[in-house]
């Protein structure tokens, strides 16, 4: 620590992390594998400890996927419970802490918590770090590196504003739908989204209180991937299913960036599992059958609209639809905001490494693959490498793709994480890879994923040309960023302003 000439206190390190949540820690555990004990990381977190957007979010939520293959690095669990357990909120961040201490057991790794990251300025060779506590007073970091490990700037969803007075509107992040006055209110539901969200509300309202009224505002409709053929348990892992890395290579084969419709169709049916009528939506999530039978069967109605307003008229409350249709509900019901948390906000484009290559941002206006996990824990490996300017990466602006082409996004993903994690493959050691617990193929027994690691050794560079023309496509369609990255200058003085700081 030291002081400047203007009497400023300036803390110095040799990495600093801004982010605590799935993109930031592992992060921190890519850099424990280069880090001595004397080259000490700060960690700053706007939150009051590890764990992201898992401290915000509503508190029935559960993994998506089995626990194990969520963590930081190859960090394993202390659960105690079977792998295919789906970890709850409280667990999920009790692991976050276990793999920060984890960590703190390799390097010097100091806390920021309640700190807000307000700009960063390269500046000889350095980044200036300038950031504002819970209380106010701005502090600043010296850095050699910086990662900003936005992720997917998930924020809690506020309840949604309707003119009805006599309906209650709320948002599951700020009300436990299975508890509290609306645990103890027999008045209708109804919920509105029709994504993960929805369902996991949907299934906790349904398994709690079977004798509700549960109502479903589903939009589009959405389909997932149905954890049973993803994820087969108990032995069938020796037989049943396929390879997470297997089904992802045969959907980018199929998509050439023009015909997602066709390659929906297909996904849909190999692998996934719905409820709706209509599924015109799919971002990745996953449901079982046996939650979907569950969904299914404890719905009064599903109506396929959009919500517009709830209103009150002619002595009646009713739901007000995007269509111009109306549905009158029961006065005294709940509606319950389970619209999406991906780019609810926009943000302003930021390169995923800086034009010196010693900033690192993880974000969707400059994604390198599908999942901030990954781009946390490769992108880290990449700058403490010094390999991060070297490799010709694509970037992809998924927030923009979002706005244009919902129904292409997955499957750019898909294409996108192939091809960069094909590159990255070429230029860092196979330990990189071996330490990954975050790869879903680790669900299955070894001598299968032994197999699906030959597979991509021998065909990840030949897939590259018809990835390249596949998300060069995209980008031509619908004029989003896709390509590699283009600093206009060697700039080696570069600052982030703080509206574009918004930390995860």
């Amino acid at each position: 620590m030291t002081t400047s000439a203007n009497s400023e206190t300036v803390e110095n390190c040799e990495l600093c992390i801004v982010g605590a949540g799935i993109a930031g820690i592992n992060a921190l555990f890519a850099a424990s594998r280069y880090l001595s004990r004397d080259q000490k990381v700060i960690l700053v977190d706007r939150r009051s400890g590890v764990g992201g957007m898992w401290l915000d979010t509503y508190p029935y939520v559960r993994l998506h996927q089995p626990h194990p293959m969520f963590t930081a690095g190859n960090i394993e669990w202390t659960l105690g419970r079977e792998p295919s357990y789906l970890a709850t909120k409280p667990e999920v961040v009790d692991h976050f802490e276990h793999c920060l201490d984890e960590i703190k057991r390799r390097i010097t790794v100091e806390e920021r918590f309640g700190w807000s990251l307000e700009s960063d300025e390269e500046i000889d060779g350095n980044v200036r770090v300038t950031c504002r506590t819970a209380g106010g007073e701005r502090r600043v970091i010296t850095a050699k590196r910086l990662v900003k490990a936005y992720g997917l700037r998930v924020t809690p969803n506020e309840a949604l504003d309707v003119s009805s007075a006599r309906v209650h509107s709320v948002s599951p992040d700020y009300c436990d739908v299975r508890n509290g006055e609306m645990g103890e209110s027999d008045a209708p539901v109804w919920i509105i989204g029709g994504g993960k969200t929805a369902m996991d509300t949907a299934y906790a309202i349904i398994t709690t209180c079977p004798d509700r009224e549960v109502n479903l505002v589903a939009g589009s409709g959405t389909f997932f991937m149905s954890r049973d053929r993803i994820y087969p348990v108990g032995a069938r892992r020796w037989w049943a299913g396929g390879l997470p890395s297997s089904f992802a290579l045969e959907t980018v084969r199929r998509f050439d960036g023009t015909n997602e419709q066709d390659v929906k169709n297909w996904f849909r049916e190999l692998y996934g599992t719905w409820l709706t009528p209509e599924t015109g939506n799919f971002m990745l999530g996953m449901l079982s059958e046996g939650e979907n039978q569950t969904i299914a069967a404890g719905l009064k109605d599903v109506v396929m609209d959009h919500l517009v307003d709830a209103v009150d008229r002619n002595g009646s409350t009713d739901l007000v639809f995007r269509s111009g249709a109306t549905k009158e509900i029961q006065p005294g019901s709940w509606i319950v905001n389970c619209t999406g948390y991906l780019t609810k906000n926009d943000y302003p484009y930021e390169p995923y490494v800086s034009g010196s290559g010693s900033v690192v941002s993880i974000q969707m206006r400059s994604a390198t693959m599908h999942l901030p996990s990954f781009m946390g824990y490769f992108l880290t490996h990449l700058l403490l490498l010094d390999k991060m300017r070297e490799i010709p990466l694509y970037e992809l602006d998924l927030q923009e793709l979002w706005h244009r082409s919902k129904p292409v996004l997955p499957f750019a993903m898909f294409s996108l994480a192939q091809y960069n994690i094909g590159l990255i493959a070429d230029h860092v050691p196979a330990k990189v890879f071996t330490d990954c617990g975050l790869d879903f193929d680790r669900w299955y027994p070894l001598p299968r994923r032994m197999i699906g690691t030959a597979r991509f050794m021998l065909t990840h560079r030949r897939e590259r040309a018809h990835l390249r023309r596949s998300l060069d496509a995209i980008g031509e369609r619908f004029d989003v960023r896709c390509g590699p990255l283009v600093h206009p200058t060697p700039a080696r003085r570069r600052k982030t302003t703080a509206s574009a700081a918004a930390a995860d």
